[in-house]
Order: C-alpha cells, then structure tokens, then sequence
C-alpha cells in the first residue's frame, strides 16, 4: 500500500521523502482502522492535489513568536506534512517551557487528527489539538449549516503507547459515514437529518442534506463554534464561514499544544495515576452481556496488531481507482 502511495504521489510532485512521509501516515491510518482518512480519503487527496488546493512543494513558514506560543502559515502545503511539523515544533517548546502551542492557518486536512495524538504522546507528551473544516453541520436549532465538524483531538502517554479521544463535533465524521454508504449498511445511531428533517441512520440520506447531527446537540454545536474562533484568532488564518465561501475545503485553521510530562512535579507517579484510573474504568459493569469497557484508543492497539499480522481490508472499489491514478 506505502508503496504505491509512493509512485502516486511522486508523480504528482512530491520528493522522495516528502512522498514517503506522506504515503507513510496515510498508510499508517489504515493499518490502524481509521480507513476514512487513510486508504479511503487518498483519491480525494490526489483530486485535490490535481486541481492546485494543495502545494506539493509548499513549506510552512513562521509568522510569529512569543516564548511558548507561535503563529505558522501552512502555505497551502500537504496538510499531513504541516501536522508533523506543527506536532514537533510544540513538542520542541514544551520541552523548553513545560507548553508548547503552535498555530498554523492556510493549511490543508490533516487527514486523521489521531495520527499526531499518537505520535506526541508516545514521545512522552500530552497533546491537546484541533482543525476547523468548511460549514459541514448546523447550529443546534437550525436547518442550514454554518458550522464545521471541526475535530479534536487529546492524548496522554501511557505503558509505550497511549489513551487517545480523537472525534468530530458531529456524532459520526463524514468520513465514517462514507464508509458506512460504501458498505450498504444503517449507522448504528441517528448521525443527522434526511431531506424530511427528520433523523436517521441512512447515511447516504445525510451526506445529501450535510445536515449532521452535532455530539450531545447544543453542546457539542457549542463546542464547535469556539474550537473555529480559537482556531481562526490563534492561527490568524481563516474561519469555517471563509473557508466556506471557497470552492472546496482547503486553507483551514489548526491549532497544536504539547506538554511536557517531565516538567511536572509529579512526573513519577503520572503512570500509575493513569493506569489506577483505567483499572476502574475496566470494573464497570457492562450494560450488555459480552461487553468489553474500553478506553479511548484501546481498540487502535488491537487494530493495528490484527491488520499488521493479516493485512490491511480495502474496498475493491476504493483500490481499483487508486490503482488508475
């Protein structure tokens, strides 16, 4: 898969480690189940790498700079490439100030918000960080969208991996449900509005409307319209009404924060804290019979351990076109 990620890619302009670092998260993604950002999502990538929203090439550049916290512009670049850059120069701060906060506007979709998650906290860090998106879901109350599913994304080291909550502020991403429209299948849950205004499961239905549910109603509509104020004032980029009023979803807003573990006086116990923490998690009593009570990111691990040994599940239809590109 890597591989031909790879000839992809170099094709469209990427230099060799620029295109191996790119195929190599989009791979990654997949490996680890989040087929909606990796596998799934790379002919919408290659589309818009054809029509010129993103800039093979492009390199982030600093804006500004105060002690702990600095302003980047993602100049339109690979938005993977500029997460991984944007992840380790807040890791780099933090190491330096115990936080670190980077923000970057004029960039592009980081595919999974998860991948930079895991990356910081298994280097020992916290990391707490999130995108804005084009108007993709309605205000609690309304009908028309103006808000972005905007995800967000937190995730704390833990026995050499980590505990990693990475959602959208809709009930399922729109990545999830294509996967759910690609499969024929009924989401489990209500996830937004048909053409009726009434909820469904069908999301075929929902992707027409984009009339998503937004997570826990008005707060997660909320949620969502501050994670785009802090991410366009943060960045100094643009917000999900101006990214909007743009042809596609490109130049959005996106905001990284590290901390450093060892900076804290009770660094040493932080392990146990965490892992007494999950051990009452996992006594719970399951509703249901058969059951397993999990943390977040738990089912990653078990993932990415079944498609290493096994191999990586594709849709026929999704590699025959990636195939031809």
């Amino acid at each position: 898969m890597k591989s031909e990620f790879v000839r992809i890619l170099t094709k469209f302009g990427f230099t060799g480690s620029k295109a191996d670092q790119c195929a190599g998260i989009f791979t990654l993604n997949s490996l680890e189940g989040v087929y909606s950002h990796g596998v799934n999502r790379f002919p919408r990538f290659i589309e818009y790498l054809r029509k010129g929203y993103i800039i093979p090439d492009a390199e982030p550049s600093t804006v500004s700079s105060a002690i702990a916290l600095e302003q980047w512009n993602g100049n339109l670049g690979p938005g993977p490439l500029n997460a991984i850059l944007a992840t380790e120069r807040a890791m780099e701060i933090a190491y330096q100030n115990g936080i670190g906060l980077v923000a970057m506007g004029n960039t592009n979709h980081w595919m999974r918000g998860g991948t930079y998650g895991w990356m910081a906290a298994r280097k020992g860090f916290v990391f707490i960080g999130w995108t804005n998106t084009e108007a993709n879901m309605p205000a609690w109350g309304a009908k028309d969208f103006r808000l972005g599913n905007n995800p967000l994304v937190f995730a704390v080291p833990y026995q050499g991996e980590a505990v990693v909550l990475d959602f959208a502020m809709s009930q399922f991403s729109y990545g999830k449900m294509e996967i759910y429209q690609l499969g024929s299948k009924q989401l489990p849950y209500a996830g937004g509005y048909n053409t009726k205004g009434e909820l469904t499961t069908d999301a075929g239905e929902i992707l027409l409307t984009r009339r998503a549910l937004p997570i826990g109603y008005w707060k997660g509509s909320g949620l969502s319209f501050l994670l785009d104020i802090l991410a366009s004032i943060l960045s100094g980029g643009l917000s999900t009404h101006e990214i909007s009023q743009r042809e596609a979803e490109y130049a959005v807003s996106q905001v990284f924060i590290a901390i450093c573990i060892d900076k804290l006086k009770n660094s040493g116990s932080v392990e146990r804290t965490i892992h007494e923490i999950i051990r009452n998690l996992k006594e719970s009593d399951p509703a249901d019979s058969g059951t397993e009570i999990r943390f977040p990111g738990e089912n990653i691990i078990k993932i990415r351990e079944e498609n290493t040994k096994m191999g990586i599940p594709v849709n026929k239809e999704v590699w025959q076109k990636i195939l031809t590109l």
